[in-house]
């Protein structure tokens, strides 16, 4: 009877050992999990994407092939065309940008969007800045914040890898004729 006792009392320890090891494990795996859960990225891409102002943008930077790039480290300055600076695109030219065909011309003109650093409406200083793209676009600072004469319409919306200026054009790189697009 004793040994069944030690036995049965031997069992329950391992039990419960086993029982609190288990809990144990439990609890470090929801710990990481929240943890993980609790990382929220908030990249120039989801705060463009919660914003239906740059819904066109965001189709854009997907068929460019960009959202890599612009949800990386950065910082970023993005000067971000509304879908009101699409529409007012020529006709046609959109669609045709989208156009698996066309993804070089819709990845050169995203990216003359597309200043290195975050550069706030309040550092702004007149005069030209390299674009991502490689060529300058020129800053001005007269009547409010303006980009190749393109109005900023919303200034300094953060993201955690840069910051996003609403702009009211499209603006083009000099060697980009988006008319040669409709031919």
């Amino acid at each position: 009877m004793k040994v069944l006792r030690k036995t049965t009392i031997a069992a329950a320890a391992v039990a419960a050992l086993l029982a609190l090891s288990a809990c144990s494990s439990d609890s470090e795996s929801t710990d990481s999990a929240a943890e993980s859960e609790a990382v929220v990225t908030n990249t120039i891409v989801d705060v463009a994407s919660a914003n239906s102002d740059f819904s066109t943008l965001v189709a854009a930077v997907a068929a460019a092939d960009l959202v890599g790039t612009l949800s990386s480290d950065g910082p970023f300055t993005v000067f971000a065309p509304t879908n009101e600076a699409f529409a007012a695109l020529p006709a046609g030219v959109l669609d045709a940008l989208l156009l698996p065909e066309n993804k070089a011309t819709l990845v050169k003109i995203l990216t003359y969007h597309v200043v290195s650093g975050a550069v706030y409406a309040a550092d702004v200083a007149d005069g030209a800045v390299a674009t991502v793209e490689g060529q300058s676009i020129t800053l001005s600072t007269k009547d409010g914040v303006s980009v190749n004469n393109a109005k900023v319409v919303i200034a300094d919306v953060m993201a955690d890898n840069g910051v996003i200026h609403a702009i009211d054009a499209v603006i083009l790189p000099k060697d980009v004729n988006v008319s040669s697009l409709l031919n």
